[in-house]
């Protein structure tokens, strides 16, 4: 028998062939991707075998071992993307659910999802075609805190989930949403509803977060809104919608109404997406530094952008104190009512436009206080806007007597002040002319300013009016004869095109109220001519002017009233009719010209002590009536 002997080939094969063997097991091992993959189907396969083996006999433990497996393998995917806030996205609340905060007047159902608002309902109204008044809706509003955490991640809280909590104090309503990086340590948002009220309380507020923070890197708050149309004319609730802001020294500005405009400003308060009728308004406690605002119109062709009016946008930066966020804020979300808004001690009433100085103390000490009183006794609102006209005239009604006795008193000294213009013609008379034109005006006791300051002291009653009829939020969907809403335009005619500036329909109040406005300037015009001085040489004829207004301002008021609230032609219509009413009357039953001419008379034989401001004017045109001497002669 042979002898086996040692083969050192066979030996150097084997350890080739196991080399091969291992080098290609460790080149072919699975990457992370595959292995992840590897898991979910391991899970997919173990899920089959479960409902399998629950048709026929289930199992406990079956399902641990199913639950463990996805609670790992979620934990893993969220960790390599949230890092320290991957907790959040393990919890059973990582669902895009909802939670409801509802009272009388307000209805918020608050996301999971960003912790944030996802629809705002305003029960006591609706739209102009009758649907839900939604100030939030179908995405069209995001509030997120985009921030920076210790792991090197930037992260957004609109994309994580948060952990509701609903309870109860007293009677309000309180949702905690927690953005949990561990059971006792988040982010929260904290919504407090009251029973009757339309401003929420919201806290912004971190627990144990220092470390899960990176304070190096900026935390912004960005709030976002397109503003839904509401109003029957989308052009005239664009006119009445604008963002404004309050800065820390209670100074109230606003951006362009009039287009796209954006701002930089320090130390703000409070800003508000105000629309034509209602407000979105975010307030704060604590001032934010620094606020970015922007505001875009959406409605550029009123008959295709018909859903949004503007998008308002505000970053503003939040600061840590102690490594932590604590900022008490407020949500309003309702009606722009003064009685509602003026409760709130935070000047947020200032978003209602009630016009700039005196025009806005005269709407808010006379109109509205009328306005509301008149409200208790009379439930149509065409009705009080025509009374608290006649209550508007009837007091300046005596500004007019006074206006029309001036121009009663102009017209007898007309024939005298006629008789020096031929008795000194000429440019180089001009002085002298003048001077005595006035010495005969104060002589009769008549001053051509006594006719335009009852006129000028009415201006502010036409401007104030011009502002609160627009503004009146009770006039909304009200009716009055053919017109449905006396916040909104009166059509009467649908036209199958659109003119410029004017519109697609015609609207029947503004036809009333420049008929109005004509007959009141046709008497008005009489009643200046009559009162007007006679036109001198090298002078613009006043008399020429005043004829061209009195046809030029209905045409105005037909065009640009046409869009405008029918409440506001109402107004000017009873208005101008009752003026001229008022005129008639007093032309006719209460001055009488001879007695007045009688009375000039008298007062011309009176000596008359001129006043200090009429002897310096004197003075002056006496020493220029003699500088002009003094050229003409060297000439």
């Amino acid at each position: 028998m042979e002898e086996k002997k040692f083969d050192i080939n066979s030996l150097i094969g084997f350890v080739l062939l196991g080399a091969i063997v291992l080098w290609w097991m460790y080149s072919n091992q699975p990457t992370p991707e595959e292995k992840l993959e590897a898991e979910k189907n391991k899970i997919e396969n173990v899920e089959k075998t479960t409902v399998v083996s629950t048709l026929t006999d289930s199992t406990t433990s079956k399902s641990e071992i199913i639950t463990q497996a996805t609670d790992s393998l979620s934990l893993v995917k969220a960790q390599g993307q949230l890092g320290v806030f991957a907790y959040s996205a393990t919890l059973p609340s990582a669902k895009d659910e909802e939670t409801v905060l509802e009272n009388d007047l307000l209805k918020l159902v608050i996301s999971n999802k960003g912790g944030q608002i996802k629809e705002a309902l305003l029960k006591k109204y609706v739209t102009y075609d009758s649907l839900p008044l939604y100030m939030i809706k179908d995405n069209n509003d995001t509030f997120n805190i985009n921030f920076g955490t210790s792991d090197n991640r930037i992260l957004n809280t609109k994309d994580l989930f948060f952990t509701p909590s609903l309870s109860k104090d007293g009677e309000n309503q309180v949702l905690s949403m927690k953005l949990k990086v561990s059971e006792g340590n988040y982010l929260e948002y904290r919504y407090v509803m009251k029973p009757t009220e339309y401003m929420v309380d919201f806290t912004v507020r971190s627990q144990g977060l220092s470390s899960s923070l990176d304070a190096n890197k900026p935390i912004t708050l960005d709030w976002s809104l397109e503003a839904f149309r509401k109003e029957k004319s989308i052009r005239y609730e664009n006119q009445q919608t604008e963002m404004y802001y309050e800065k820390e020294d209670e100074k109230i500005d606003y951006l362009s109404i009039g287009g796209d405009d954006d701002d930089e400003e320090k130390d703000v308060n409070w800003v508000a997406y105000k629309q034509h009728f209602f407000s979105t308004i975010l307030i704060s406690e604590q001032a934010f530094s620094t606020a970015k605002l922007e505001s875009k119109t959406l409605s550029i062709d009123e008959d295709v952008d018909t859903t949004f009016t503007k998008a308002f946008y505000l970053k503003a930066p939040l600061a840590l104190q102690g490594g932590e966020l604590n900022y008490n804020m407020n949500w309003y979300i309702g009606p722009n009512d003064y009685q509602i808004l003026k409760k709130y001690d935070r000047k947020i009433k200032e978003v209602l436009n009630l016009g700039w100085g005196i025009f806005g103390y005269l709407n808010r000490l006379i109109f509205i206080p009328v306005f509301n009183f008149l409200q208790l006794f009379i439930g149509n609102y065409g009705l009080i806007i025509i009374l608290l006209t006649i209550v508007v005239r009837i007091i300046m009604s005596p500004l007019v007597y006074k206006s029309y006795v001036s121009s009663a008193k102009m017209k007898v000294l007309k024939p005298e002040m006629e008789e020096i213009n031929k008795r000194l013609p000429g440019k180089e008379n001009a002085m002298k002319r003048q001077q005595e034109t006035m010495a005969l005006q104060g002589k009769a006791g008549v001053s051509p300013l006594a006719g335009c300051i009852p006129a000028l002291l009415q201006m502010p009653v036409f401007f104030a009016l011009f502002k609160f009829f627009p503004a009146n939020i009770d006039l909304r969907q009200q009716s009055f004869l053919w017109a449905t809403d006396l916040s909104a335009y009166d059509s009467v005619f649908k036209l199958p095109f659109r003119i410029p500036m004017y519109g697609d329909h015609v609207s029947l109040f503004p036809i009333l109220a420049s008929v109005a406005i004509f007959f009141y300037m046709k008497m008005s015009q009489s009643q200046q001519m009559g009162m007007q001085q006679p036109t001198q040489e090298g002078m613009p004829d006043m008399q020429k002017m005043m004829k061209m207004m009195m046809y030029l301002s209905p045409i105005m008021m037909l065009v640009f009233f046409n869009m405008y609230a029918s409440s506001l032609s109402l107004y000017y219509f009873v208005s101008n009719l009752l003026t001229v009413t008022i005129m008639l009357v007093i032309k006719n039953y209460i001055i009488d010209e001879d007695k007045i001419h009688a009375k000039i008379q008298e007062n011309k034989k009176k000596p008359k002590k001129e006043g200090k401001f009429r002897q310096r004017l004197n003075q002056a045109m006496s020493q220029a009536q003699e500088q002009q001497a003094k050229q003409k002669k060297k000439k």
